[in-house]
């Protein structure tokens, strides 16, 4: 497996970006199902895939204000990992694997530190 010096400012934002997502799922998790108050609902008895979700008060305002943060956050990261000029030193076909390489940097740290 090919090993890669990444400049700390991608490894940085890879970090913040895992960081991010993960907050994101943590928020998704608690709010309700939909960002605007809604009434209940289900598929009718002969539906193929019957489906049904409970009232939603919609989204507290301070809640979606921190999803939309994040958000944003999470797009400016995104940009600045695919569009650093760091790729630029590789084969457009290598650029997926040092790409994939970056993403799970971390898992790999800790799996040759714990060994």
């Amino acid at each position: 497996m090919a090993t890669y010096e990444f400049p700390p400012m991608l490894i940085d934002a890879q970090n913040e970006l895992d960081q991010v997502r993960a907050d994101l799922r943590t928020l998704f998790k608690r709010v309700p199902w939909s960002v605007e108050p809604m009434d209940a609902w289900e598929t009718h008895e002969n539906a193929w895939r019957p489906a049904s979700r409970p009232a939603s008060p919609g989204w507290d305002p301070e809640d979606a204000a921190e999803i939309a943060r994040l958000r944003a956050r999470e797009l400016e990261l995104a940009e600045v990992l695919v569009c650093h000029p760091y790729w630029t030193e590789f084969a457009p076909g290598d650029v997926l694997a040092a790409r994939d390489a970056l993403k799970h940097q971390r898992e790999q740290e800790s799996a040759s530190t714990a060994s």
